[in-house]
């Protein structure tokens, strides 16, 4: 075992990067449970469309309302009290479920309001822990260290956790969300042996909504004014708009196009995420033999291929492969660009610049979302793929001179 922990946590990555991935493992376990579990609780209470489709809605709400403003309290205080505090309103909100569930005095209601509540609170975790890491490690392993936290996103998060929600749902309803209370207690316990270095600071009246206004637009300024950065937040924006567009038919896409039905549908994530895999293991390998800059560029071509090759074909046989590439280069792309924005990025400006960040990547899915839905709508289903194509690939030769210098932040 301790031989295990060695090659998965070297030693130089030091004690408190340990507790910290090991927090982060038990919350995105919990999480991925709760991914399955909450819309099925919510569908179990009611069959409105409606109320159903608000399920979804208040996972990509809270990033939008509350990325910003989470950045300033990450750069403001200290940020291991904070992911304390938000799981401690993650734990209760759980808790106060599992009794209603337990009693059965759970309305569909209380069950959306507990669901946006767990989906804010997680917000401010997120964005905060995203800060811990380059306070813990050296520059020189934010790599690895964004790699092994990654890879516990993708194997319980996205693989373990949703079939274990599902199976813990069919036993009984309480029993995911009872499991989560004792994932993100677990969480809280392992995040409180971390150790941070001094930092925070209280703004000139931290208040004030005028004290938050200037502190969001530093964070916006410095974004602007640093081109990698920027570059980079702008590539982010526009090909999660693209792939948004794409991917939110992409049920459509597996049952229409494909003919694989919903099992199809949940393969295709399988597929996805064991992809994710190969990439956490090929991740050291490929930037010990290649520039950041290359694989950046690399891998945005490879998106491209993407779109094009679902727009073109309707063979299952020809779809898997691609998913498992795409799975495979969403991993190593994202640790890149984590690694870069760390790296670049002055310690207190972290949680306002993952703010902007946060907003980037929820605008873009949601503006493509809307997009995708409209040209299926009119079009087909492969018509987002078709536009996905075109306008990743637009810009990809707009982006390509710029890549190595974002890669290497200057």
């Amino acid at each position: 075992m301790s031989t295990l922990v060695q090659n998965l946590l070297p030693p130089r990555l030091g004690a408190g990067f340990r507790w910290l991935a090991a927090s982060s493992w038990s919350t995105n376990l919990g999480d991925g449970i709760a991914a399955a579990a909450g819309p099925l609780l919510v569908a179990s209470l009611t069959d409105g469309p409606f109320l159903i489709s608000m399920a979804a809605l208040l996972t990509w709400a809270p990033p939008l309302l509350f990325g910003l403003y989470a950045g300033v309290l990450s750069d403001r205080y200290d940020r291991r009290r904070i992911v304390l505090a938000a799981n401690a309103l993650r734990l209760v909100v759980l808790f106060a479920m599992v009794v209603g569930l337990s009693t059965g005095r759970l309305t569909v209601a209380s069950a959306l309001l507990g669901l946006g509540l767990i989906s804010t609170a997680e917000v401010f975790a997120d964005n905060t822990t995203g800060t811990l890491a380059p306070m813990l490690v050296h520059r020189d392993d934010l790599g690895l260290a964004n790699t092994r936290l990654q890879a516990g996103f993708i194997t319980l998060n996205q693989l373990a956790g949703p079939p274990i929600g599902a199976a813990l749902f069919a036993a009984g309803r309480v029993w995911p969300f009872a499991t989560e209370v004792l994932l993100v207690a677990a969480g809280m316990l392992l995040i409180s042996r971390v150790r941070l270095p001094p930092h925070g600071r209280r703004a000139a009246g931290p208040g004030t909504t005028t004290g938050v206004r200037r502190e969001i637009a530093e964070g916006f300024r410095w974004v602007l004014h640093h081109p990698p950065v920027r570059t980079l937040c702008l590539t982010i924006l526009v090909f999660n708009v693209t792939f948004g567009a794409a991917w939110s038919v992409l049920v459509l896409y597996a049952s229409d196009r494909l003919g694989l039905g919903e099992i199809g549908f949940g393969l295709i994530t399988t597929v996805s995420a064991v992809g994710g895999m190969l990439g956490t293991g090929a991740y050291g390998w490929l930037t010990a033999r290649f520039s950041l800059g290359n694989l950046m560029r690399t891998g945005l071509v490879i998106e491209v291929l993407v779109h094009l090759t679902l727009a073109a074909t309707s063979s299952p046989w020809i779809a898997m492969p691609i998913f498992f590439v795409f799975g495979g280069y969403a991993f190593v792309w994202g640790t890149i660009s984590t690694t870069v924005r760390q790296r670049a990025v002055p310690e207190h400006l972290q949680g306002r610049v993952n703010g902007v960040n946060t907003i980037c990547v929820y605008g873009g899915l949601v503006v493509g979302s809307a997009f995708g839905g409209t040209l299926a709508t009119h079009y087909g289903v492969a018509a987002p793929f078709w536009v996905a194509f075109a306008g990743s690939a637009v810009f990809v030769a707009v982006l390509w001179k710029s890549l190595a210098d974002i890669a290497h932040g200057r």
